[in-house]
């Protein structure tokens, strides 16, 4: 048996980066502070005193051309590691990644890929400003060309990111900050990868099928352990990857249960919940017993902090959530 660590979400990420920068040369962490200071939550401590300045590189407060100078370094070999410090900052880089980091494959045709991983801290629940705290995921999801990542474990975290970083295509990482430091698991010493794509089911169950991912996957298993004292046996599914969804996992559990519930901390409207329900509208309709419910976050700006607590998706409102599923009669 391999020797294992005991870690959190945040080490599961520095040491991932460290497996795939000692194992390919051609493997660069870039972005602001994560040299010397080791990034804003620590996620690179450590890796600039053993890999050095030229592998892993402060940037200036440039989000365009950290995101850039990753697309010319990808489309020349490299496998560059851009790091955003949170990912509402992403959107001075916006452009780079629609317009280039997403479309670079099809504009030439499949003669260039881009293998580069697009790393930030994302989501709320920590006390920080609004553009701290967004859930934008559904921008990303909506590009053709990028694969979108978003680990809800520390073992899972560092699979994901070996994955992503080996990927012959781009991938917006997105890391859940709530959970960064919230548990620790056994995690495997040696790199290793988890397949982009497939989802993990956390519990099974056989009455509501519930859909969630990041740092909505620990409320939603706490509000399924409840509901199974009252007697509603949740199936609870954690996506893994928002793009591509693992459609055959998603349909499979709705047609054994016929009720659903999809959480995420993102804002209702066009977030990922739609279109889970469009694609189970679309693939098993016929199965269906009750409406799907949505528990999300609200489409107001992200609040501050007075408010944040009710703004996230609660354990006790994604309960109340699954129970209008299951209790629903016709």
């Amino acid at each position: 048996m391999s020797d294992t660590q005991n870690l959190t979400l945040v080490q599961a990420v520095r040491d991932g980066l460290h497996g795939e920068l000692r194992a390919d040369d051609d493997v660069v962490v870039m972005g602001q502070d994560v040299g010397k200071n080791g990034g804003v939550f620590r996620a690179t401590e450590g890796l600039y005193d053993e890999f050095g300045g030229d592998r892993v590189v402060d940037t200036p407060l440039a989000e365009s051309a950290i995101v850039g100078c990753a697309v010319g370094m990808a489309a020349m070999g490299m496998r560059p590691v851009p790091e955003i410090q949170f990912s509402g900052f992403m959107y001075p880089g916006y452009d780079q990644i629609v317009s280039h980091m997403a479309r670079f494959r099809a504009r030439s045709r499949g003669r260039f890929t881009l293998p580069m991983t697009l790393r930030a801290p994302y989501g709320g629940g920590i006390r920080a400003p609004e553009h701290h705290s967004e859930s934008k995921e559904a921008f990303y999801a909506h590009e053709a060309g990028l694969k979108v990542v978003i680990p809800s474990t520390p073992y899972d975290t560092k699979g994901l990111l070996a994955a992503s970083i080996r990927d012959p295509d781009p991938v917006i990482f997105l890391e859940p900050k709530l959970i960064y430091r919230a548990f620790r698991e056994e995690v495997p010493a040696e790199p290793y990868t988890v397949p982009i794509g497939e989802a993990a089911t956390r519990r099974e169950g056989d009455d509501v099928a519930v859909f969630t991912y990041g740092a909505m996957t620990r409320p939603t298993l706490e509000a399924a352990e409840t509901l199974a004292e009252e007697g509603i046996d949740c199936e609870v599914l954690d996506l893994r990857t928002v793009s591509p969804l693992d459609r055959e996992a998603i349909v499979d559990a709705f047609e054994r249960t016929g009720r659903a519930a999809i959480v995420h901390e993102a804002p209702r409207t066009a977030g990922l919940a739609a279109e889970i329900a469009a694609i189970l509208q679309e693939e098993a309709l016929l199965y269906q017993e009750a409406p799907i419910e949505r528990i999300t976050g609200f489409d107001v700006p992200y609040p501050l902090y007075a408010l944040e607590d009710y703004y996230l998706p609660s354990a006790t409102r994604i309960e109340e959530g699954i129970k209008e599923a299951a209790e629903f009669e016709p």
